[in-house]
């Protein structure tokens, strides 16, 4: 396995919309596990092929307290949505930033699986909620895009601040 890149906000690969997934082979496979292990080591709870440049429909997820519970959900599609949430998120390509989002509290999601069977999931509370989130990064949308203009391009500002120093840092060595 080996520890992917995550992009970060504001840089534009992660606007991109994913394609559907053709093949669910043993590429596909070592991409998931490659996912699973760079979201378990950010940490984070929820992580999208397209925050690791790989613009095809995927996403992994784990809610559980104790990363028991990795799912993979290739070509995932709600099917339905009800109920409404307003929970505090936060984004790996968007770090040290959390803001309350407005989401549906229940989900109907369909999707294939590792093996390629096609799956539909009842999910609710913080699954649901971390599902639309991924599902968002596959559609090129991110948390941030839900605040205001103004809270929006302050991030922007930091994150690139912050990229600025990082890189004069590492040419002090």
């Amino acid at each position: 396995m080996a520890k992917l890149t995550i992009l970060e906000f504001p840089d534009p690969r992660l606007r991109k919309r994913a394609i559907p997934v053709g093949t669910v082979d043993d590429t596909l496979n070592t991409l998931i596990d490659d996912m699973l292990e760079t979201m378990y080591d950010a940490p984070g709870i929820g992580l999208a092929a397209t925050q690791v440049d790989v613009h095809v429909r995927l996403l992994v997820i784990d809610v559980s307290a104790d990363n028991s519970e990795p799912n993979a959900l290739i070509n995932p599609e709600i099917l339905e949505k009800d109920g409404e949430t307003i929970s505090e998120e936060g984004c790996l390509s968007v770090p040290g930033y959390y803001e309350e989002v407005k989401r549906a509290e229940h989900i109907r999601v369909r999707f294939l699986d590792r093996n390629g069977d096609q799956v539909e999931l009842e999910a609710e509370g913080l699954l649901a909620v971390c599902i639309q989130h991924e599902i968002d990064h596959l559609d090129g949308k991110l948390f941030v895009d839900y605040i205001s203009e103004a809270k929006r391009q302050r991030i922007r500002k930091r994150l690139l601040r912050d990229k600025r120093h990082q890189s004069a840092e590492a040419v002090v060595l």
